[in-house]
């Protein structure tokens, strides 16, 4: 159900930079952190996007590994199947979240008019 909150989250964030335009394609960057699972949330998109203007739109799911950095020696590691919290380098086990938390609509293609508004 998580997923459901997410599509919602993602529909309205669409809908207000669409500009009442027909939407085409949806691209989101989303970090192994969020623990989204891709097919249940393309599901709920299709689910909440019914009867809208993204209804139909293409979602691109983008996935963002997670990364930490040591506090006290600056190293950064990927966070592998099982996180590992503890620096490998030198054992210190304060470490900031760099990437992977992510959850961001990064792009929206857009259906344009077909009458050309540049100045000639």
């Amino acid at each position: 159900m998580h997923e459901l909150s997410v599509a919602s989250a993602v529909l309205d964030t669409v809908e207000r930079h669409a500009e009442n335009r027909k939407v085409l394609a949806v691209t989101l960057r989303i970090g192994h952190l969020r623990q989204v699972v891709p097919d249940s949330l393309r599901f709920y998109f299709e689910m909440v996007t019914r009867d809208t203007l993204v209804e139909g739109a293409r979602l691109e799911q983008i996935s963002v590994a997670a990364r930490v950095r040591c506090d006290g020696c600056q190293e950064e590691w990927e966070l592998e199947r099982t996180p590992e919290f503890r620096c490998p380098r030198c054992a210190v086990s304060q470490v900031a979240v760099i990437a992977g938390n992510e959850l961001e609509v990064e792009s929206i293609e857009v259906e344009e008019d077909s009458e050309c508004i540049a100045s000639r």
